[in-house]
């Protein structure tokens, strides 16, 4: 009789509850596909242009996109889903967007990571006002 170690069943389990988040936490960080994680795919209609204030910004949680307008009055749109563990953000406080998955927070003018863990930019999307609303998506 050869002499294998044993192994107990609390190890099985462990090791079986731990393998699928692994894979879980692997692929929810990095969507892959080279494109916008969650941004339009198509345009889209988001709604009124006067919904966006000079120097403001509006977060539109069903296209996953925030619309900012420039003193300018130039528009600029981001798609919201966080570039650390594709999560999409929910809240937005001023021109602050901050992600409630792990509190990584960015400028809905510019994009740019204001607090780690993020460390990319959120992508920029195509939007334009057209006849008094603002589309936003390929070919906007």
């Amino acid at each position: 009789m050869s002499a294998r170690p044993s192994v107990s069943r609390r190890t099985v389990l462990r090791g079986a509850a731990l393998a699928p988040v692994a894979g879980i936490g692997l692929t929810a960080c990095s969507p892959g596909d080279g494109k916008p994680a969650g941004a339009p795919t198509a345009p889209v209609e988001l709604g009124a242009e006067s919904e966006v204030a000079q120097g403001g910004a509006k977060l539109y949680r069903d296209h996953n996109v925030v619309v900012s307008r420039a003193a300018d009055g130039s528009l600029k749109a981001y798609s919201t889903i966080c570039t650390h563990a594709a999560c999409p953000i929910n809240k937005l406080e001023g021109t602050k967007l901050i992600c409630p998955c792990h509190g990584s927070e960015f400028d809905a003018t510019t994009g740019e990571v204001l607090q780690a863990p993020a460390t990319v930019a959120l992508s920029e999307v195509a939007v334009k006002a057209e006849n008094g609303r603002i589309v936003a998506g390929p070919a906007a």
